[in-house]
């Protein structure tokens, strides 16, 4: 872990909390539900977001259900969401790195969602899953492998 102070590649765009730290929290339920990789593309809105994540085939209506509520289950524990800084060679076991872009910095910032997430980010978050609200998927489709989850918070 770095003590001094660490300098990050800017971000580009103001996130609403909530929502930001729900999508770590979505990600990680799909990977652990279906073994998929986080999501590949995703929208982040404060009104409504989007992820899309590709699956061999289209999940049922119960496993839609399954993932609302796990997500739901996840977020009124409470967990704290926590950051730490870490150079590119003391990453910790499991941080996937290959979302990242090319000019990354060589210090990252790792955000934790209790022991459920952890991941490269430098967007805004929460401290407390109890923070979030409750989380509703709106609706969902499949098309050519890809998994499209509408959701948004109550």
């Amino acid at each position: 872990m770095t003590t001094e102070t660490p300098i990050l590649n800017d971000h580009n765009k103001a996130e609403y909390p909530p929502m930001h730290t729900v999508e770590h929290i979505l990600n990680q339920t799909m990977v652990r539900m279906f073994g998929c990789e986080r999501s590949r593309n995703a929208h982040i809105e404060r009104k409504k977001s989007k992820c899309d994540y590709t699956l061999p085939s289209a999940p049922t209506e119960q496993q839609i259900a399954a993932i609302e509520a796990q997500v739901n289950n996840v977020i009124s524990a409470n967990l704290p969401v926590t950051i730490e800084y870490v150079t590119r060679e003391n990453v910790p076991a499991g941080i996937d790195l290959g979302k990242l872009p090319a000019n990354a910095s060589d210090t990252l910032r790792i955000v934790r969602v209790g022991d459920y997430d952890a991941c490269a980010c430098i967007g805004t978050h929460v401290e407390n899953t109890g923070e979030i609200g409750a989380f509703r998927i709106i609706s969902h489709s499949f098309e050519n492998g890809t998994l499209r989850v509408r959701f948004k918070l109550q």
